[in-house]
């Protein structure tokens, strides 16, 4: 068996605001592997500033996996347990490799095009005028969930948008969902938090920066608003640390990135731990292009969850590659009359 990697540079179509900052450009890396004339390809999808493996050696780390593809892939799992793109890479590529076609990695309904994944439409930070025009585009669009990145304007002016949508939208017509990228201080969280709630939102995720353990602690004890954790398991790797983590928060939901915590294996360690607690759970990609978001996509829907997903990301770039996933009425589909066109 053959491994090689590339790295490949998203562009946004337009600039892309989180609490974080302005993102215009994404870089992603990709595994590819060639056995017996078969080749399987892997999204390596890290998130320069936010995940664990953001590290100067990181193409050092490829290319020595790379050289060691002989070791198989649970070998090179535990062995780069520091590198969760990594491992969700490894996980896609040698599953691409095993199939008769090297992106269908799940064969189920949604892959046949019999049933679509309903999704979280997701409204981007900026001034008051763009996001009114986001939340307006998305539910002419169908979307019955969309998602908020809030934290980057004044809350009040905040407020007042999640405000316009419930006076035309009941929670029955909309579930309304905030993402605040740990935009708040522990000292005034709970009162934003109360006065999000009047609204009736679904969820508000990582309200207060990640590694605050006893503040977000007593924030998800005494919130009227569930907390749903997302940064916070950004480099929790080991079963016990994470075990530790959802019994010291005892968060309400958690929100999971297979790029960022693990890949499927990883993802699965922390769904058994959170039903264990009866923590609600959903997936969401992290800005991988249609190469990850595709192998995320399958998988969750082999995960039988019901629950809005956030996979909604792949037409944000440029130059993204041509695939049959399409968003449609609020859902990701899979369309068989569209076709692969990867070029790399």
């Amino acid at each position: 068996m053959k491994a090689s990697y590339k790295k490949y540079i998203l562009d946004f179509k337009r600039p892309s605001g989180t609490s974080r900052g302005v993102l215009t450009q994404k870089e992603t890396w990709f595994i590819i592997l060639e056995n017996d004339g078969k080749t399987g390809i892997g999204e390596c999808g890290i998130l320069r500033g936010l995940s664990v493996d953001d590290t100067p050696n990181y193409e050092e780390i490829l290319k020595w996996t790379c050289l060691n593809i002989h070791l198989g892939l649970n070998v090179l799992l535990n062995e780069l347990v520091e590198f969760p793109s990594i491992q969700f890479g490894l996980e896609v590529a040698f599953r691409s490799l095993e199939k008769d076609d090297k992106f269908t990695l799940f064969p189920s309904a949604f892959t046949r095009g019999e049933d679509a994944i309903p999704i979280n439409g997701l409204v981007w930070m900026g001034d008051k005028a763009f996001m009114s025009q986001q939340i307006k585009d998305k539910i002419q669009q169908g979307f019955k969930c969309i998602k908020l990145k809030i934290g980057a304007i004044d809350f009040k002016t905040e407020l007042e948008l999640l405000k316009s949508i419930r006076k035309e939208f009941s929670v029955n017509d909309i579930e309304l969902r905030v993402d605040a990228n740990g935009a708040f201080l522990p000292e005034t969280a709970l009162d934003k938090l109360k006065q999000l709630s009047e609204l009736e939102l679904h969820s508000i995720e990582q309200p207060i920066k990640q590694g605050q353990f006893e503040e977000m602690a007593r924030l998800c004890e005494s919130t009227p608003l569930p907390i749903a954790l997302d940064e916070e398991l950004i480099g929790v790797l080991s079963l016990t640390k994470k075990q530790k983590l959802l019994q010291t928060i005892n968060p309400q939901c958690i929100i999971l990135k297979p790029s960022l915590v693990g890949g499927y294996k990883g993802s699965e360690e922390w769904i058994t731990l959170a039903k264990e607690q009866h923590i609600d759970w959903w997936i969401t990609s992290a800005l991988e292009s249609n190469i990850g978001l595709n192998a995320i996509a399958q998988w969750t829907y082999s995960l039988n969850t019901k629950m809005y997903q956030g996979l909604g990301t792949g037409g944000l770039f440029t130059n993204n590659f041509d695939s049959p996933l399409i968003v449609k009425n609020g859902t990701l589909q899979h369309e068989q009359n569209r076709h692969w066109n990867v070029n790399l």
